[in-house]
């Protein structure tokens, strides 16, 4: 056995990893903050690329009452910075800015490309797939 392997054996580097990490279920839910601090919503949905695993973009839910008439906006993930002060994310733009994306007529309409062009265009983020 080498010396490094030796060194390397006695850390758990598991726990060191996680630091970095979240699970998907522990975002999901998730506030999302605007520039001005107030609170826009939270994160339904987080999208995630088959082939390799990627994070595509979020579906940002918010208005409605438990759940009902609620709107949906495609947010790229790339718009997102986490804030542990306030446990939860940040986006630089207002809850009026993203009121004039394009709305989802539906949460389950998240692979139609069309609609990713359009909302990575406004959004001002290159399409996850290019």
């Amino acid at each position: 056995m080498h010396k490094e392997s030796a060194d390397l054996s006695g850390r758990d580097l598991y726990i060191k990893d996680m630091s970095m990490l979240v699970a998907c279920d522990r975002v999901e839910g998730s506030r999302v903050f605007g520039s001005d601090g107030k609170q826009i919503g939270h994160i339904e949905r987080l999208m995630l690329e088959k082939s390799d695993g990627r994070i595509a973009f979020v579906i940002l839910s918010f208005g409605g009452f438990f759940g009902i008439g609620q709107d949906h906006y495609r947010l790229p993930w790339e718009k997102l910075r986490y804030d542990a002060r306030i446990d939860g994310y940040r986006v630089s733009m207002t809850k009026n800015d993203i009121e004039k994306a394009r709305r989802f007529a539906s949460k389950d309409e998240h692979d139609h490309k069309d609609h990713g062009h359009k909302s990575h265009d406004y959004f001002g983020v290159p399409p996850y797939w290019m």
